[in-house]
């Protein structure tokens, strides 16, 4: 039965002052900021899991991270404190390695790499190493990604660890691809392997999908819910709508689709106790065709007696698939400019997250976003 809602607006027919279109981390938080303010939201989302990207799934003990792997870390004070209302968080510290043919190799690029790659031992060393190959080469203005990589770490480092992963990312030759995609590729001259040299790192204590749970605590949430489908059924259900999904979609498709890579994931469990010994290894030859491999236990520093892997496919995206990386060339860059042009023309409609600001965001920068956006998207319901 419809719920009618007083309020100090005046008496109005709707049922919810917000409708949240998502229950992402940027959904999720925007509900419990705003029902925190007094307000009546509705969390919607189409798939059957809240916790969108970041929902991890416990089997048989093992939190897997079904839509890869999620490394929280910040430099954000008031961010980390506001994830840590919700989750306790543990010390894990992202150390991937590489494989390259019978080589391993640590990463991100640091003296433990070069040290295995060319014997040396000092920073001097590495450095001399690498102005030496860049030298070499020649290249003033670098007109394609492979030039721009390798005028930056010089030939060994690009073919062994940039190429073939790149290539596989993107689904394309590096010579194809824009110099500005690499605007540049960092070397630590230090033996350190942690891949983030933000302030604060960790994974949420039993899983992503506890701490979005506990974020969206006495908020009604309905999942398998298609949008469209809602609101055709009620047209005023609530006076604002935010979209987190994608803004192409939410137009139809009306201006043409803007671009993503997309990811395929085959997630086995095996009969034994570790598989490979560290939560991520990238695969950096383009003949092996996934990007990597996530052993989900090492995460939370798992003594199951079983694994549970899975093996990252990249992949071309079209409407139907799941978008995860967009591709901000120049084209989808002037298209996302006239879907916005179209945006700010929806009344009570206002667009956030990822898919609906067409951005890659780190897990701290959704959150930062999120609450950045509460007083604009607060003000819509006046």
């Amino acid at each position: 039965m419809p719920i009618r809602v007083t309020d100090s607006w005046g008496e109005s027919a709707v049922k919810y002052d917000y409708l949240i279109v998502g229950a992402g981390l940027y959904g999720a938080v925007t509900a419990r900021e705003l029902t925190d303010r007094g307000a009546r939201c509705l969390v919607i989302d189409r798939r059957s899991h809240i916790a969108g990207n970041v929902y991890t799934e416990c089997v048989s003990g093992i939190n897997v991270h079904r839509y890869g792997a999620h490394i929280f870390h910040t430099s954000d004070r008031e961010v980390w404190e506001y994830a840590n209302r919700f989750a306790e968080f543990n010390n894990y510290i992202n150390c991937p390695v590489a494989v390259y043919g019978d080589e391993l190799y640590n990463l991100p690029f640091n003296m433990n790499t070069f040290s295995r790659m060319w014997g040396v031992r000092t920073p001097a060393q590495a450095k001399a190493k690498i102005a030496q190959q860049v030298e070499q080469l020649g290249i003033t203005e670098p007109k394609n990604l492979e030039e721009q990589a390798l005028s930056l770490v010089g030939t060994d480092v690009y073919t062994k660890l940039v190429k073939g992963y790149t290539e596989k990312q993107w689904g394309r030759d590096c010579r194809d691809l824009p110099a500005f995609i690499i605007r540049r590729l960092p070397c630590r001259f230090t033996y350190d392997n942690n891949y983030f040299s933000d302030r604060w790192q960790g994974i949420p204590i039993g899983g992503y999908t506890a701490m979005v749970e506990r974020m969206l605590e006495g908020i009604e949430v309905r999942l398998k819910t298609e949008y469209t489908d809602l609101i055709a059924a009620e047209p005023d259900i609530a006076r604002t709508v935010l979209y987190t999904g994608c803004i192409d979609e939410y137009f139809g498709y009306k201006l043409g689709a803007l671009q993503y890579r997309s990811v395929r994931f085959e997630t086995e469990e095996l009969d034994e106790e570790n598989y490979q010994g560290n939560a991520v290894v990238n695969y950096t030859e383009r003949e092996v065709p996934y990007t990597r491999i996530i052993e989900h236990k090492h995460f939370e520093f798992g003594k199951q007696e079983t694994t549970i892997i899975s093996r990252e496919y990249p992949a071309e995206w079209k409407p139907g698939l799941e978008p995860y990386y967009p591709i901000n060339d120049e084209r989808n860059s002037e298209l996302y400019r006239a879907y916005c042009a179209l945006a700010k023309e929806q009344r009570g409609v206002v667009f956030g997250g990822r898919l609906g600001h067409y951005r890659y965001y780190d897990m701290d920068k959704v959150i930062r976003a999120a609450l950045d956006g509460i007083d604009s998207l607060w003000n819509e319901r006046k």
